[in-house]
């Protein structure tokens, strides 16, 4: 048997496992533990577990795994939470450069309201499956507009998409919009939790992102983005079919530290 002390986060309601694994003495390779973990009845419960490591030339690394065990692409909520988490131990201060699966990310943190903005990937691409649009943000994803979402059947439409021909080998998240205000409200099945998910970072930064390639939209761009969990905000600078300095920012709160043996 283990003992593993454990810390829990949420970013708008998606909520993580992290572990200190500095010493690394917890197994990255072990699938079964962190699906045990992450199960919601039988472990601590989450939408995805993180590690947080030691690398040369970074503040430190975020290794991310889906509630599937599986070590998974960019998580954006995930992300601003490990850099909560980093502050809280002191490993940084306001600022950090940390290294992800999909490279160095730049992230700065407002200790006094929980807020974290995240700087993602750069998008030179939007790809289009009909009238959706496929995009990488760190995770691929799928986004459709539709109408009367908060009634939409998310988990059924965005199970079939998912495990449609085109992507059933890979998986891609799949996320619903619908205009709201001056931003737009969304919800996301994730692949790997194979479930809607109270909030989706990467997903949200796709939407804003094909909203604005949708509606023709150019320039330095800020965009809200609700969530079933909360509120998100995107911007970025669009210059054409280029999308750069694209930011994620929102809440990321800690939740509760604790010690699992298994």
């Amino acid at each position: 048997m283990a003992t593993y002390t454990f810390y829990k986060y949420q970013g708008a309601g998606n909520d993580f496992i992290v572990i200190d694994n500095r010493n690394l003495l917890f197994d990255r390779d072990d699938i079964d533990l962190v699906r045990r973990l992450c199960d919601r009845r039988f472990g601590i419960g989450a939408d995805g577990l993180m590690l947080l490591q030691n690398v040369d030339g970074y503040d430190f690394e975020m290794v991310y795994f889906n509630a599937d065990g599986r070590e998974g692409s960019m998580c954006g909520n995930g992300g601003r939470c490990i850099v909560a988490f980093a502050k809280d131990q002191a490993i940084i201060d306001k600022a950090t450069d940390f290294l992800a699966v999909d490279g160095q990310h730049h992230a700065e943190i407002d200790g006094r309201r929980d807020y974290v903005s995240l700087q993602m990937i750069d998008v030179d691409a939007i790809d289009r499956d009909a009238d959706a649009y496929v995009l990488d943000t760190g995770s691929p994803h799928y986004v459709a507009t539709v109408e009367g979402l908060a009634n939409f059947p998310v988990i059924a439409e965005g199970r079939r998409v998912r495990n449609s021909e085109r992507y059933q080998a890979e998986g891609i998240n799949v996320n619903f919009v619908e205009a709201e205000g001056a931003g737009y409200f969304v919800r996301t099945y994730e692949r790997g939790v194979e479930d809607e998910t109270l909030a989706c970072g990467t997903g949200a930064t796709a939407v804003a992102i094909a909203m604005a390639a949708h509606e023709g939209k150019n320039g330095t761009l800020t965009i809200p983005i609700r969530v079933a969990g909360g509120n998100l905000t995107i911007r970025f600078q669009k210059d054409g079919a280029r999308f750069t300095d694209v930011f994620l920012e929102g809440p990321a709160k800690y939740v509760f530290k604790g010690e699992i043996t298994v």
